[in-house]
């Protein structure tokens, strides 16, 4: 087991050079290097954020994601449902079974379902098989402009991952394992090193997606207390920035 903790700890350790880029954040005023890409707009989530609707669809298509349109969500660009898992790694909402399919809180729209396929790479990784978040779309109000999308979980465009299973049954919690204190760097050199073998992981998985540049934003338990218990991880179109905290 101890083995294993370093072994954990040294994966997360890894990340510790890296980044975190801002040109500009909703936090207010802080700022970093952009990390390892080559320009903003050639990052995965910068190329899925400008997305049109019938493009974002043929990539669905062509990357055999399992999904069925729907045929409206106010707020929402390109609305689908996940149908399947995705590389293996099913997503969804801790509703039961048998109601998901009418559910609106399992919408998502194309462009983060794009998202959520890189990030499945990364998960596979670590054995997780599926991935239980509090929410994705939340339908803004009513009177909401038809023809306007929505950002954030108002346009379907984040996830709040909440638990991360693997494929032996076992459980990442973030709000019981992540052991994150507000105002901390979650990735960096100045991150505090992890003292649990789950808490090393969840933040391997969090600096992996940001190293790989697949959401502009990720907000962690470091962040503020409404985040203790998730991972919020957004695609947001017509930014130049990431913001991971």
């Amino acid at each position: 087991m101890a083995r294993d903790r370093v072994r954990s700890i040294h994966r997360f350790a890894r990340f510790a050079p890296l980044f975190v880029l801002l040109a500009q954040t909703r936090a207010g005023g802080a700022s970093g290097p952009l990390g390892s890409a080559n320009g903003t707009d050639s990052t995965p989530a910068a190329r899925y954020a400008a997305l049109d609707a019938s493009s974002c669809a043929v990539e669905l298509h062509a990357r055999a994601i399992p999904f069925a349109p729907v045929d409206a969500a106010r707020g929402v660009l390109a609305p689908i449902r996940l149908t399947g898992p995705i590389r293996g790694v099913s997503f969804h909402s801790g509703l039961a079974a048998h109601v998901r399919g009418s559910s609106p809180y399992e919408i998502v729209d194309c462009r983060l379902a794009l998202a959520l396929d890189d990030f499945a790479r990364v998960l596979a990784h670590h054995g997780i098989t599926e991935v239980v978040h509090l929410s994705m779309y939340r339908p803004p109000p009513r009177g909401w402009p038809g023809a306007t999308p929505a950002t954030r979980h108002g346009g379907g465009l984040a996830i709040d991952a909440a638990r991360f299973i693997k494929s032996d049954g076992s459980v990442l919690d973030v709000d019981r394992d992540f052991a994150g204190r507000i105002g901390d760097p979650t990735c960096g050199p100045s991150a505090i090193q992890p003292r649990t073998v789950p808490s090393a992981e969840l933040r391997s998985i969090v600096c992996e997606a940001a190293e790989e540049h697949l959401f502009q934003v990720e907000l962690t338990p470091d962040y503020n207390r409404p985040h203790k218990n998730h991972f919020h991880l957004e695609v947001t179109p017509k930014v130049r920035w990431f913001f991971v905290r």
